[in-house]
């Protein structure tokens, strides 16, 4: 047997080299099939409508309603619709959950960014106890810690905006032709 080959037994009997040396694991699985240029289109214009509806709505009330975490939401809502980090129940309580998070970690240990990643952590544990993946919500504790909104006014906010942003992505669901339906459950 050569250094460079080793040879091992098919399952049917037959033998086939292999090279020797330390094994490389096997990649499974494939990234998904781009979409149709009109599904991306779609997808796209919805996701940006919504986030410009956010925008109007911060305008008229003089009151900033898109936040980082928002964008990264409507992109799962509008682009990944089938996921569980997509569905109502992720979007909307794990923002909320991101939110409490971020409050409580604020209030017990002040503005910073070692408070902000805390809180991204407490954040992650909450929606992944109450079986509400939305990996945005993390995102949601951070901005809070970091530029300590006022609760009164950001967390209806944030309900409001997570609200639309699942009433949305239903419609243009609807609105497209052979689009996956949104959502794939409710609660």
């Amino acid at each position: 047997m050569s250094t460079d080959t080793a040879r091992r037994t098919a399952a049917d009997g037959t033998a086939s080299a292999r090279p020797s040396g330390p094994r490389r694991p096997r990649i499974v699985g494939r990234a998904p099939a781009r979409p149709a240029p009109a599904a991306a289109f779609h997808s796209v214009t919805a996701a940006t409508a919504a986030l410009l509806g956010l925008v109007a709505i911060g305008a008229v009330i003089h009151e900033p309603v898109l936040i980082p975490p928002l964008a990264a939401s409507a992109a799962l809502v509008h682009c990944a619709p089938t996921l569980p980090l997509a569905q109502p129940r992720s979007v909307i309580v794990g923002h909320l959950l991101g939110a409490a998070a971020g409050y409580a970690v604020a209030a017990a240990a002040g503005s910073s960014t070692w408070a902000a990643a805390v809180a991204a952590g407490v954040a992650l544990a909450l929606t992944t106890l109450a079986r509400t993946p939305h990996s945005p919500a993390c995102a949601t504790a951070v901005v809070i810690v970091l530029q300590t909104p006022a609760p009164n006014r950001f967390v209806p906010l944030l309900f409001g905006a997570t609200v639309l942003l699942v009433l949305t992505a239903f419609t243009a669901s609807r609105i497209r032709r052979g689009a996956p339906r949104y959502p794939a459950y409710w609660w």
